[in-house]
């Protein structure tokens, strides 16, 4: 009999895919001793987005959220999501800031590190392996699955080879999209377990509802473990039922040997808790086959959707999931995975915004194409580059040798604010952000979002709820408002749905808010993002932006002259970041931006003369 193992991604990969990484520490903890009991080879707990989601809106500790789990869970060992030298993050980090994160992640309690990088550059796992093997934990490299003409299953299997000769401990068929078949997945799974003596694991997503055949599959043709989702959280861009695959391998040569009964009562726990975090659900809650044309993974689609709506244009969707294969043809066919999907994804909204393609250039996607983020799978289209990035060099080594150590000047720079190295390594993770949460958590200020519906009279708790049609220049939108905060502090959240989109602003404490045209919301005395008074871009020396986002610098003052195609401003949507540049030569009259503004198209950010 070969026992299968299994991994739950419940306290991370499945609450990441369907509720926007929102669940709480305190939701979790109840429930550990019961997880703790059930067996599992692993528990995923850490890592992806998580990390990020506690820092930005719960406004907690993840690393005090790591000790925690370790506490509640003795008995099961902890695993984590790793991106390689992008570690948590969007970028390389020097190879100190890598080496040090994975060994206080070790100290704090994770003992399972899945490693992968999203071109499959394993130039990019050699730090992070051999720091998880100096500190005694289980290496697990991942192969990022997916398709194209350039990549096979002798590729894969290489992969496998060479990730076992690099000291990994386990392999994992990493299959974020739901991209695999179940006849594919056996042949891959047989290929690998016969090229390599360490166990194969097989992780992938439900949303094209094949990933339970795709694991019976894999399983017959020799895998050791399987990843799935207690049942609460399962199915759609999640997982296969842990319930389900419990049952359907119970009594046979692959008996999983966990106790049902008691996953089911987990289940029903989680259950009640997903209603609180209903505000956050996936509108891709079901099967959508479509990725298996399109390879868009469902939180990309998520963040496609919310792009195209800003910009009111969700009727092009169909035209950007056609553009979006073309796209990743031009780079090389990288598999679409974090950061990967949001570079590809994004240029293609660009494009067919602007109803030209690479009229306007990430700069992510100017850095993949200099080699920044690793070799590319495939052959990069040449022109494209030579738009992007002119006869600047493309480099070919390890991205990470061009990068000084690190740790040190973050120390400096976030001082007292950090309490520890943990604190460090949080800023070093997400430096806006981070400083805000350290800043917030030293003067007591920390406010995690509100979970709607709000209880009435609840310590003086206050909350507003409408809903309202508003025409702006012809345009209609429906618009819900939720505001929830408590009237002896300065700001209060207002969630804003706009089309079924929602956003989040604060204003001043008021009973009342204003949609202004700008498309803001306003008190009678103040605004939080006050954007009205941009005038609109009229000019041929108006700076505008093609994309709804926020400004990460602005690069002029005024005063200053500047070329035609000088950068003058840098923007961020999507996790992306643009250079916007000047449309002409001449001087800077007016600059209406400052960083952390959040701007629209149409909007005159900067006025050149």
């Amino acid at each position: 009999m070969t026992k299968i193992h299994v991994t739950d991604t419940i306290l991370r990969d499945a609450h990441q895919s369907l509720i926007a990484t929102r669940m709480r520490t305190e939701d979790m903890l109840p429930i550990c001793d019961k997880l703790d009991k059930v067996g599992f080879w692993s528990l995923e707990v850490w890592g992806g987005a998580t990390f990020d989601a506690c820092v930005r809106f719960l406004k907690e500790d993840p690393w005090q959220r790591l000790r925690q789990l370790k506490q509640a869970l003795p008995n099961t060992p902890l695993q984590m999501l790793l991106r390689g030298q992008n570690l948590l993050g969007y970028r390389h980090y020097a190879d100190d800031v890598v080496s040090n994160f994975v060994q206080k992640s070790a100290d704090n309690g994770m003992d399972v590190f899945r490693i992968f990088d999203a071109l499959n550059d394993l130039r990019n796992l050699q730090v992070s392996i051999e720091a998880v093997k100096k500190a005694g934990k289980h290496a697990q490299g991942a192969i990022c699955y997916t398709t194209s003409p350039v990549h096979t299953i002798d590729q894969f299997v290489t992969l496998g080879k060479q990730m076992q000769d690099m000291g990994c401990d386990s392999v994992a068929i990493k299959d974020m999209a739901g991209l695999l078949t179940p006849y594919t997945t056996g042949e891959l799974v047989k290929a690998l377990v016969e090229a390599i003596s360490i166990p194969v694991h097989i992780h992938s997503h439900a949303t094209s509802g094949l990933a339970s055949m795709c694991q019976i599959k894999g399983i017959e043709n020799g895998a050791a473990a399987i990843d799935t989702a207690i049942s609460a959280f399962a199915g759609g861009t999640s997982h296969p039922p842990t319930e389900s695959m419990v049952a359907a391998l119970r009594g046979t040569p692959y008996d999983t040997q966990l106790d049902l009964p008691l996953l089911q009562e987990i289940g029903f726990y989680f259950y009640e808790i997903r209603k609180k975090y209903h505000q956050f659900e996936s509108e891709f809650t079901g099967v959508d086959t479509r990725v298996q044309v399109n390879q868009v993974p469902g939180g990309m689609m998520s963040n496609l959707a919310h792009q195209l709506k800003t910009q009111n244009a969700l009727s092009r969707m169909n035209d950007v999931l056609a553009e979006i294969p073309r796209v990743r043809a031009d780079l090389g066919y990288p598999p679409l995975v974090t950061p990967t999907s949001q570079i590809v994804g994004t240029q293609a909204v660009m494009n067919v915004i602007a109803n030209e393609r690479y009229k306007t250039i990430t700069n992510e996607v100017k850095l993949y194409l200099k080699g920044r983020y690793g070799k590319a799978p495939g052959q990069v289209n040449e022109a494209v580059r030579r738009q992007a990035i002119g006869n600047e060099e493309v480099i070919d080594i390890r991205p990470a040798e061009l990068l000084a150590p690190e740790l040190v000047r973050l120390r400096e720079e976030i001082g007292e604010l950090a309490h520890s190295e943990e604190d460090v390594l949080t800023y070093a993770m997400f430096p806006d952000i981070g400083r805000e949460y350290l800043q917030q958590r030293a003067t007591g200020t920390l406010q995690p979002e509100v979970l709607e519906p709000a209880k009435a009279d609840n310590g003086g708790l206050k909350q507003a709820a409408t809903e309202f049609n508003v025409t702006i220049h012809g345009e209609t939108y429906h618009l819900k408002v939720n505001g929830t905060g408590y009237r002896n502090q300065p700001t209060r959240p207002y969630y804003i749905s706009i089309d079924g989109v929602p956003e989040e602003i604060l204003v001043e404490t008021l009973d009342s808010i204003v949609i202004n045209p700008a498309g803001t919301a306003e008190t009678g005395q103040s605004a939080a993002a006050n954007t009205s008074s941009r005038p609109r871009a009229t000019e041929p020396g108006h700076v505008t932006t093609s994309m709804p986002g926020s400004i990460v610098d602005v690069l002029v003052n005024v005063g200053d002259k500047v070329q035609a195609g000088a950068p003058v401003l840098i923007t961020e949507a999507m996790k992306m970041e643009t250079e916007i540049q000047a449309p002409i030569a001449g001087t800077i009259q007016a600059v209406h931006v400052k960083k952390g503004d959040a701007v629209t198209p149409e909007q005159a950010l900067i006025e050149i003369k």
